[in-house]
């Protein structure tokens, strides 16, 4: 696979244009293209640069309303439904990651519930939003089933992404997790590399578990983490999404052939509301530093804290460029054309 590199200057300068060409405001289009570049400057190619054409696509079917923004349907003092009215999925999410914390600012505590919305792309964007405006961060959202329930054959529930961030002096700790053990997008990532997994994924279309990504994309049976626990917490964050939004299920959204009108919940809460900031910065620190003290399995390796790698691959992206892959890249082109 050839690669080319990219700076981030120049990939929001094109999608910047291109969302433009799509009937994207200039100020939303400038807000995309940031967040598919810091997703792409982070590593997370499967969610920023290579996830744009199947974006556009959905704008094309008439799936994402490009006019379309989250409106407040209701408001219990600390916690708020929005209706996404199926506009971009990373605008919606900004909004709502906005508002959590400002109801968390206002009351210590923020939970804000969406429904009818679209994929947020990289749900870590919004853990790190919140955690540089000093909030901790639940957010999960739901999905298409594309995964069997531990013990079934056909999928019946989604990978369902969760995020859990902290703010945190020396480096924000933030978590960002599908329930499969590899998302979708990774495994596109390392099939146009033609690498395969380093673990089983999921099943091909024979049953067996597999490593190849493109097995597991054809047969759209990816394998949860945690096997019977990552499926029971997929059922769990389904719920929760829906009862909370009063939006659609993984069943609901299954039905629709398409993954849009999803539901999702943003929590935000205030640790500066405790009089103790400075303690709780110590108590992070000393449980980072007892696990990166801890000897390795491997000469070499090391351990890491969640974000941990994130920092460090945005700080080498930053210095040399990013490495796209040469036919994404070009497809993106084309759509300017």
């Amino acid at each position: 696979m050839s690669e080319i590199k990219i700076s981030s200057i120049e990939m929001k300068s094109v999608l910047e244009s291109l969302f433009i060409k799509n009937s994207f405001t200039k100020a939303q289009a400038t807000v995309l293209a940031k967040i598919h570049t810091e997703s792409t400057l982070d590593g997370i190619y499967s969610h920023g640069i290579n996830r744009v054409p199947a974006f556009i696509d959905y704008i094309n079917k008439g799936l994402i309303k490009t006019s379309a923004i989250a409106t407040k349907t209701a408001s219990m003092g600390s916690m708020e439904r929005w209706n996404g009215n199926l506009g971009s999925g990373v605008l919606n999410a900004l909004t709502c990651t906005n508002q959590a914390i400002k109801l968390a600012k206002t009351h210590g505590m923020g939970l804000v519930a969406l429904k009818n919305t679209n994929h947020w792309m990289r749900g870590g964007t919004y853990g790190w939003r919140a955690a540089e405006q000093g909030c901790i961060s639940i957010l999960f959202t739901n999905t298409i089933p594309n995964m069997p329930a531990w013990g079934g054959k056909e999928n019946r529930i989604g990978n369902n992404p969760l995020v859990i961030g902290i703010p945190r002096k020396e480096g924000h700790v933030v978590l960002d997790m599908a329930l499969s053990q590899f998302s979708f997008g990774k495994m596109q990532s390392l099939d146009l590399k033609n690498e395969e997994l380093p673990f089983v994924g999921g099943w091909d279309k024979n049953d067996k578990l597999s490593k190849h990504p493109k097995d597991i994309i054809d047969s759209r049976r990816a394998l949860p983490v945690g096997y019977w626990k990552g499926s029971a917490l997929s059922m769990i964050l389904d719920m929760l999404a829906t009862l909370l939004s009063a939006g659609n299920c993984t069943y609901k959204i299954g039905l629709k052939n398409n993954e849009t009108a999803l539901s999702q919940v943003f929590m935000c809460i205030d640790p500066s509301s405790f009089s103790d900031t400075e303690i709780q910065q110590n108590l992070l620190n000393e449980i980072i530093q007892f696990t990166h003290d801890g000897p390795s399995m491997k000469k070499g390796d090391r351990t890491f804290y969640p974000g941990e790698r994130t920092l460090m691959t945005r700080k080498k992206s930053e210095i040399e460029g990013m490495q796209v892959n040469a036919k994404i890249w070009e497809e993106i082109l084309l759509l300017l054309k």
